[in-house]
């Protein structure tokens, strides 16, 4: 089921509607939907290179509208749903150190997850669950977003079609490993 939702989101690129098909699978996407929406980007930059960075604008645009409204569930749910479970289960406790720890992080878990390929949907509902700041998610989530898909529109806008692999199977591990060099220089500069 997985492979035809990502096949059907694929051929949303040759729609003559393919910025509004982005946008929606952008914003669904940072709160529910499966598939990430560099699956739709990529063939829509390599068939228009020349609006590569419009349509990063339109995956930013559309992907922190869309975390809003994962923050939004994970503030109502929580309160309406999750907090009534954990507190029959005993666990509330847990719940609030859970939340402290996520909390003193700041605006790591979003800016990590909005880069990486880890899905930025669980972050944006955890941010909400938790009661990150409003203004710091959605500064987190503007660079983070902004971030990534500015990155890819870059690398196929200047290297074309043949950079597609690369992306396709080794930018999400690039990435992963620049946040963790990243990480580590901060720390490295606080402890050393």
């Amino acid at each position: 089921m997985l492979r035809s939702l990502y096949d059907w989101t694929l051929s949303l690129a040759s729609h003559p509607r393919a910025l509004w098909a982005l946008a929606f699978v952008a914003f669904l996407e940072s709160s529910v939907f499966p598939i990430p929406p560099d699956a739709l980007m990529i063939p829509m930059i390599i068939a228009m290179p020349r609006r590569a960075f419009t349509i990063a604008a339109v995956a930013t645009i559309a992907s922190v509208l869309g975390g809003l409204l994962g923050y939004a569930i994970g503030a109502l749910a929580y309160e309406q749903i999750g907090q009534p479970i954990l507190a029959s289960l005993g666990k509330v406790d847990a719940m609030t150190e859970f939340n402290q720890r996520f909390a003193d992080l700041s605006f790591w878990p979003v800016l990590i997850a909005g880069l990486t390929p880890f899905p930025y949907k669980v972050i944006t509902i955890m941010s909400g669950w938790t009661g990150l700041p409003l203004a710091t998610f959605i500064i987190t989530s503007i660079v983070a977003r902004a971030g990534r898909f500015f990155l890819v529109a870059g690398l196929l806008y200047y290297f074309g079609a043949p950079i597609r692999d690369f992306i396709e199977k080794r930018l999400g591990l690039m990435t992963v490993i620049f946040v963790v060099l990243l990480i580590g220089g901060f720390m490295a500069v606080r402890y050393l």
